[in-house]
């Protein structure tokens, strides 16, 4: 089948009036995005059959536990959690509170229509014929519209699977945000695409109607952080070379996640981000991580203490920065 050509697409950067501003009554804030899906063997090749979504049932603590320091996530739900009678009524009941969110995260491997041939370069939504990977997304879109009564309003490509046709989709079916970004990272080695020249503010897409680019944080810090992007680029044609640049403190990539982050290196970047001004943090972690044994962060039970204690300490430090909390329905306001 001819394919769409996502991988070695590199995504250029935003022009400076694509920047968004935000206003200064919307102050320093933080978002977290939870990828809500089914769990999977990450080491193992992508399969249509692995649909389980059991450690949704681990959901309502975390909701509680987030929502008790004013944290209301933004729920991106694929087709198996969707699709799930049980998992769509636990999800509903969070948001039953009015604040947190449902949208939208697109895992091309279980999700219909099945009319590619499964494989690791098509596992990047970006890399189908544009058309497939419209009416995947439009099943998605109406599978979680017909669980939680109201169309998603933010997406994640599965993968940070992006493509060249993915965001004009998205824009002209109504979606005002998109969160596929992992800024400064590069997938293009794996067959998926370079965002190596993005950086971690948001930003308005040049699409058709308009659209919200809020990549997920990362924040270079360390000796050689002022060339950041051009000394990562040489690191990842030397074997180990990021380790080692990490290890001697000149350089390192830190994305906002519990997951493969340290809670020092995460604060460390947290510090970074505020003495550079920037306004909204987006954090994010995958919803097996709650359960041992789903993910490869979380295994046993002291991976999952440390996982509570990583957002302990990071709530805290975000606090203790001026960084509140925000909704999705709060961005999209203060965006204008």
């Amino acid at each position: 089948m001819r394919v769409g050509g996502a991988a070695g697409w590199r995504m250029p950067p935003p022009a400076p009036d694509q920047q968004i501003r935000w206003p200064a009554t919307f102050g320093k804030r933080f978002i977290v995005f939870v990828d809500t899906e089914e769990e999977f063997d990450w080491g193992a090749p992508f399969s249509r059959e692995g649909r389980s979504v059991q450690a949704i049932a681990a959901l309502p603590d975390m909701h509680r536990r987030f929502g008790s320091r004013g944290v209301y996530p933004c729920y991106l739900c694929d087709h198996p959690v969707a699709a799930d009678a049980r998992a769509a009524e636990i999800l509903r009941t969070l948001i039953a509170d009015g604040r947190s969110a449902i949208g939208a995260q697109l895992h091309p491997w279980v999700n219909p229509p099945h009319d590619e041939e499964i494989s690791a370069r098509l596992s990047f939504a970006g890399n189908l014929p544009p058309a497939l990977e419209a009416a995947k997304l439009d099943v998605l879109t109406r599978t979680i519209t017909e669980a939680f009564g109201q169309a998603p309003l933010a997406f994640r490509a599965g993968r940070y699977g992006l493509g060249p046709h993915t965001l004009e989709l998205l824009a002209s079916r109504g979606f005002r945000l998109d969160t596929s970004v992992r800024s400064h990272h590069d997938y293009s080695a794996q067959g998926g695409p370079d965002f190596s020249a993005i950086g971690p503010g948001a930003f308005r897409c040049a699409t058709s109607k308009p659209l919200i680019e809020l990549p997920l944080t990362t924040v270079y810090t360390g000796a050689l952080r002022a060339a950041g992007r051009r000394w990562q680029r040489v690191a990842d044609h030397v074997p180990r070379g990021p380790g080692l640049l990490a290890r001697t403190r000149l350089l390192s990539r830190v994305p906002l996640t519990p997951e493969g982050v340290s809670i020092g290196e995460a604060c460390a970047a947290v510090r970074m981000a505020a003495r550079d001004d920037l306004r909204l943090l987006t954090l994010s972690f995958h919803s097996p991580s709650l359960v041992p044994g789903h993910t490869p962060y979380v295994r046993d039970a002291n991976d999952l203490s440390r996982f509570w204690t990583w957002w302990k300490v990071m709530f805290e430090e975000l606090d203790r920065l001026g960084y509140a909390p925000a909704t999705l329905a709060e961005v999209l306001q203060a965006a204008g």
